[in-house]
């Protein structure tokens, strides 16, 4: 979708007027709502600048101009965009990220930079340089209209506020400014911009290269699917076993049945470790391989962002990113648009979408309408919060509803904790989430320790994490973010046990499972379900503690900063039944927790006689 577009007369002719009102009249007509205040400032701006630019009577008047085009696969829009033809005859497309920048730090992050990107406050983000390499990379690697017509591109960025200080022009950031050219403000700038556009655009081309990208066919470039399959190839991390392999190819053989005959659904239902997610991410590299429009879905952003970062090696985000969505963004969707969706963690789904939870009817629904074929990961014992409703339950319903053939598959061995199926079997017993065969521990060769206080399990952490970086804490969300409005400040504290530390809640976005520093915190729920490590540290809050030889529940006790049970107390009010849901779900969230380790759990507890109950039972079985 392109916002604006036209050619260089008719934009200046536009810009001679209010070209802010131009762009906000076409933003309505496309999107059906408002600009926000905030693009609209922008436009006003920015638009004008670039106007003074195009007023180059060496430029061509019939040069296609247009204003945010949305990048396939993705929620990025291109600034603007710039076509036609250059000496040689060659169709050119010119990619320029406009900013309003005036002053910005350097950060010692590969293609990062701090600056005020609006709202008041400072923050990291990538360099416009990268920025604008990035988006063009995308374009290239998923519009057909682009790789198949050999249209060449050329991004920019222009920051027509800001004066050359030696920051935004540092040699960190030479790479990237060599891959996209960098104008500042100044006549001069002006000029050597307008050099950089008149190089590339010799001859107009009435915008038609704007309308052959707008609808364009939106499918993986051959380039790109086989980067993409080549980052699994060797990589153990992602090596298919038994079960797995079979659900891998069941869902190929599904994919192509629903390409020309009926849509498909396939459920794959596994507990921890049973290698959902590995399977998942071959499937999104196999789809992609096989140029077929797939996309890997999660409400999590952590396992999305950790996969990404994995499958990336040095390929742009921007690129990678468009094989990766957020599962509340399908509700504006045209039916059947991808070949495949693969919903991980699809336990996690909610049913409304959108910041406020009042968008679109069903997300189940809305992606079963978005693709072909569709692919669910489920665990129904991993549902933590009050608005998820995606169990299995729910996806043969909707399947059926819908009319959609339906394919269950189980994925009954146990990876995760060192091949152990009597662990989980244990912890289930344990917690209470089920009743078991196994109310003893035979762990066999995985490692779990339950220590006096949370100072000396991360003490424990932090050395197993030493060889591989592969140990980290996390906790109950029983303690407010505190750090979140003073950085200063301690989150997790317990005096007693000599014991503070803070939360990883952004400090690392969703990549806290894999920063190199991040040992030294916390992480919670929503920053490691779908992840997993070698030895994880769990620190049960006073929301789970053991009574009477049995564990029981006090949701009173979580945090009101965690929205998993947020509205329990009304909720439980107006129907007593649904203190049961709220009870199961701080089971299962320690559960989740207790089973992100593949080699090894430790634990503590805030309580006591919580840590001596479960002492006890992890040594009946010795």
């Amino acid at each position: 979708m392109i916002i604006y577009s036209g050619t260089r007369a008719s934009f200046l002719k536009d810009s001679d007027g209010f070209i802010e009102d131009r762009v906000a009249e076409a933003y309505l007509k496309a999107t059906g709502h408002y600009a926000p205040d905030a693009e609209f400032r922008s436009w006003k701006a920015s638009l004008v600048e670039m106007a003074k630019v195009l007023r180059d009577p060496a430029l061509p008047d019939e040069m296609g101009v247009g204003i945010e085009y949305q990048i396939p696969q993705s929620s990025k829009r291109i600034d603007l965009l710039l076509t036609g033809h250059d000496l040689d005859d060659t169709p050119h497309l010119v990619v320029v990220e406009l900013k309003q920048w005036s002053d910005c730090r350097v950060s010692e992050k590969d293609g990062i930079v701090i600056a005020n990107r609006g709202g008041g406050a400072e923050r990291e983000g990538t360099h416009p340089c990268y920025q604008a390499w990035s988006y063009a990379e995308a374009l290239q690697g998923f519009n057909e209209a682009v790789y198949e017509g050999d249209i060449h591109l050329r991004p920019c960025a222009y920051l027509h506020n800001y004066r050359r200080d030696g920051k935004i022009d540092d040699a960190r950031y030479s790479e990237y400014l060599a891959r996209a050219p960098l104008f500042l403000h100044g006549l001069e700038e002006q000029e050597k911009l307008r050099a950089f556009i008149r190089r590339h655009i010799h001859r107009g081309d009435r915008a038609e290269l704007l309308y052959r990208i707008e609808h364009g066919r939106i499918r993986p470039s051959k380039q790109l699917a086989d980067a993409v399959a080549g980052m699994l190839d060797g990589n153990r991390e992602f090596v298919l076993l038994d079960e797995q392999k079979v659900a891998y190819e069941t869902a190929l053989a599904l994919s192509e049945q629903s390409v020309a005959g009926p849509k498909q659904v396939l459920l794959v239902e596994g507990g921890p470790g049973t290698g959902k997610s590995v399977v998942a991410i071959n499937l999104v590299a196999e789809l992609t391989r096989r140029r077929k429009l797939a996309k890997y879905v999660s409400k999590n952003a952590a396992p999305r962002a950790v996969y990404k970062q994995k499958l990336r090696g040095h390929r742009p985000l921007a690129v990678i990113d468009g094989l990766f969505g957020s599962s509340g963004s399908f509700f504006e969707v045209s039916p059947d648009f991808y070949d495949v969706l693969v919903v991980d963690e699809a336990h996690r789904l909610n049913e409304k979408s959108g910041l406020y939870g009042n968008l679109g009817e069903h997300q189940v629904k809305e992606l079963m309408q978005a693709a072909r074929c569709s692919v669910f990961f489920v665990d129904d014992a991993q549902v933590v919060t009050l608005s998820d409703i995606g169990e299995s339950g729910e996806i043969v319903g909707w399947a059926n509803r819908l009319g959609i053939g339906l394919t269950r598959l189980d994925l009954p061995s146990q990876f995760r904790c060192g091949g152990s199926d009597a662990y989980l079997a244990w912890l289930d017993h344990t917690l209470g989430v089920r009743e078991t065969a196994n109310p003893t521990l035979d762990p066999g060769e995985f490692r779990f320790e339950v220590v006096d206080t949370a100072t000396e399990l991360h003490e424990h952490i932090i050395a197993l994490n030493a060889t591989a970086n592969r140990a980290r804490v996390v906790a109950g969300y029983c303690w407010d973010w505190k750090s979140k409005k003073d950085p200063k400040a301690w989150d997790i504290e317990i005096p007693e046990q000599g014991y503070r530390r803070q939360w990883n809640l952004d400090r690392d976005g969703s990549l806290w499972i894999v920063a190199k520093e991040s040992v030294q915190e916390v992480g919670c729920i929503h920053t490691c379900q779908g992840l997993e490590v070698d030895y994880v540290g769990v620190i049960l809050g006073p929301d789970l503690v053991v009574r009477d030889g049995r564990f029981v529940t006090r949701p009173e006790c979580r945090s009101k900063m965690d929205r998993s049970i947020r509205g329990w107390k009304k909720l439980v009010k107006e129907q007593p039944e649904a203190m049961g849901r709220v009870d199961r779900i701080i089971r299962n969230t320690y559960r989740t927790l207790m089973t992100r380790g593949m080699k090894g759990c430790l634990v503590t507890s805030t309580d006591a006689e919580t840590r001596e109950y479960l002492r006890r039972r992890a040594a009946v079985g010795h």
